[in-house]
This record gives C-alpha cells, sequence and structure tokens, in this order.
C-alpha cells in the first residue's frame, strides 16, 4: 500500500471516530449543561446541515456501528480501558497549553503532572495512575480557551463524518492539529471509545425525538458551555415567592 493510500486509510478511520464522539457528555454533564435563558444556538447554515447530519447519522448506522459491535466484541474489557487511557493521556498537553492560555495554572500544573505520572508509573499511558492518586482529570482545548476569553460560538456547523461543531471550535481544532498533527488522531481515538461507552445511550436520545438534528445540534452546544464554565451553570433572577405570597396575604 503506498503512502496516499495508507493516508487515506488513516484520515478515513480519524472521521469515523471524530464522527462518532464529537459532542458525547457524560450524564453528569448533560445534566448540568444549561443555557442561559433566551440565548439561541446561530445556525445560518441549517439546511446544509439538516442534510450534512442526516449523512452522518446513515454512515453510523451503515459503518460505524458494526466496527464499532465487532471491536467491543473481540476486545477484552481491560484491552479496551488501556487504549482508552493511552489516547486521554496524549491530550494532557493540549490540556496543559489550554490551560495556561486561561491563566489557570493549576490546571496546567495538573495536567502535566498527570501526563509525567501516567507516562511512567502508569506504563505510556494504559493506565490511569494518576486518577488514582487523586489527580482528577479536567481536560480543555484551544476552543475552551477561546470561549473563556469571550470568544462567541459563532456559526454552528456540521462537517461530513466529523459531526456537530462551531465556528471558534473548528478553528481551534485546527489550529491545534497545525502545531501537533498527532493531535486529531488522538481526539479521534478519544471519540470513538467514548462513543463505544454512550452508543446506546445516545441512540436512544434521538431515536425517541421528533427532531434528531435539534436534539444534537443543542447537545453539542450546551456540552461546549458547560466545558467552558467549567461545570457551572447560570440561572436567571427567580424572585421571592416567598416575599410575593406575604405582599398578597397583607392585602
Amino acid at each position: 500500500m503506498g503512502p496516499f493510500k495508507r493516508l487515506a486509510v488513516a484520515a478515513f478511520f480519524i472521521a469515523i471516530g471524530l464522527s462518532l464522539g464529537t459532542g458525547m457528555a457524560s450524564a453528569e454533564e448533560k445534566k448540568l449543561a444549561t443555557e442561559d435563558a433566551g440565548q439561541k444556538v446561530s445556525d445560518p447554515l441549517e439546511g446544509i446541515n439538516r442534510v450534512t447530519s442526516g449523512f452522518n447519522r446513515i454512515f453510523r448506522k451503515v459503518i460505524a456501528d458494526p466496527l464499532i459491535s465487532t471491536y467491543k466484541a473481540v476486545t477484552p474489557d481491560p484491552v479496551e480501558k488501556g487504549i482508552a487511557n493511552f489516547a486521554k493521556n496524549l491530550t494532557e498537553p493540549v490540556t496543559a497549553a489550554s490551560s495556561l492560555l486561561q491563566g489557570d495554572t493549576d490546571n496546567a500544573s495538573k495536567a502535566i503532572g498527570r501526563f509525567v505520572v501516567n507516562t511512567t508509573a502508569g506504563m505510556g499511558g494504559l493506565s490511569d495512575t494518576a486518577t488514582d492518586l487523586g489527580m482528577k482529570e479536567t481536560q480543555e482545548d484551544l476552543g475552551q480557551a477561546a470561549g473563556t476569553a469571550g470568544v462567541d460560538g459563532g456559526a454552528h456547523i456540521v462537517l461530513p463524518f466529523f459531526g456537530p461543531s462551531n465556528m471558534r471550535d473548528v478553528t481551534g481544532d485546527v489550529l491545534t492539529t497545525l502545531i501537533n498533527p498527532l493531535h486529531t488522531a488522538v481526539s479521534a481515538a478519544n471519540a470513538g471509545t467514548s462513543y463505544a461507552e454512550n452508543r446506546d445511550e445516545l441512540e436512544s436520545l434521538t431515536k425517541t425525538s421528533v427532531d434528531p438534528y435539534v436534539v444534537e445540534r443543542d447537545a453539542y452546544e450546551q456540552n461546549r458551555a458547560y466545558k467552558i464554565n467549567n461545570g457551572e451553570t447560570q440561572f436567571s433572577d427567580i424572585p421571592d415567592f416567598e416575599d410575593v405570597d406575604s405582599d398578597t396575604a397583607d392585602k
């Protein structure tokens, strides 16, 4: 197989991973992820996005899901976990750099520490020894750094194979890949393992929805808002109903 064909094959499987995992959130993230009142997703490309989103769902069903099912059937759970740990460990330098851009030196130091510990004591990252030692993972990327600096997500966009994103996050991913070409492959690996773990939940979420496109779009944007705010939710001012009731009673 020539160099071009090898590159094409690699790009294909990277696309599979990114299309599967983009926008995936844990149960806690889905519970806490909330948009501010009145905030709406900018979606001027909705017509094109819907076509691309439909294509991606067919791609997942016809190609990706069978591959994931085969992978889970033939791969022992410890090996799956080791692969997931290895891929996540390689994102720690990106987390460190992105945290520094946000002025978060604590998380930057923790990311560097996690990378050192897992690369050495964790057998090259196959074992998440850092978490066992109490060094909890907090992933960051350039899109999050830009969001923290006040950069709006911009237009929502659905990329073929790669799935939902927005202009800010796409720009961050492109810049990261230019600096570190390995970033795309690592992101694909993380996305693939995340999808393998949450596939049934994602399928249930979209299958029962009247409009799967809106569900996937809002899930992505809310998940990104959750990460940019470091898990903090914002609520609109709520009137003190106890005082209102008291005032009414006085009348």
